[in-house]
């Protein structure tokens, strides 16, 4: 398995431009709450726990980033559970406001994420290592962590294979 500072490099690769990084603030977080409610839609009740597969990838993702580093775990967990109770608060609508609301927001994502792209003139990570779409919302979450001057010694790390922000 590839260590946090590999992937957080590897997609860094794509990610050179503040415009695009800014673009990603808002479309990543719309993408993740969209992608949650879309995949709200129960599968079956388990001791009184409504497994969905919207639940299923939140556990994942969670095991993901606690595997790659415990303090980005902690804050993914934060990140991830507040887009996952939005999900549920939409997927509570009814059908028509649910499926507008979470197609919206996933639309409106896909479309800052490709107007950052445009800006840096490269393809989305994803297209080359599908585990970008795991990566992107960690991506956000360090490099909101590397402008309040956190974790710099990984900063330092990704800038030395990706290059500098510009």
């Amino acid at each position: 398995m590839k260590t946090l500072t590999e992937h957080l490099s590897q997609y860094a690769l794509y990610h050179r431009d503040q415009r695009n990084i800014t673009t990603h603030y808002a479309g990543i977080p719309l993408i993740v709450v969209a992608i949650f409610s879309l995949l709200s839609l129960p599968l079956v009740s388990l001791a009184g726990i409504m497994l969905t597969p919207a639940l299923l990838l939140f556990i994942a993702t969670a095991i993901f980033y606690f595997r790659l580093d415990f303090r980005f775990g902690l804050v993914m967990l934060l990140f991830s559970g507040s887009c996952f109770a939005i999900a549920t608060y939409l997927a509570a609508q009814p059908f028509a406001i649910w499926l507008g609301s979470s197609l919206g927001l996933f639309v409106v994502g896909w479309v800052l994420q490709f107007i950052g792209h445009y800006y840096e003139g490269k393809k989305p990570a994803f297209v080359d290592d599908i585990v970008g779409l795991f990566v992107g919302p960690l991506f956000v979450v360090a490099e909101i962590g590397f402008s309040f001057g956190l974790r710099k010694a990984l900063q330092q790390e990704i800038e030395k294979t990706a290059g500098k922000v510009h």
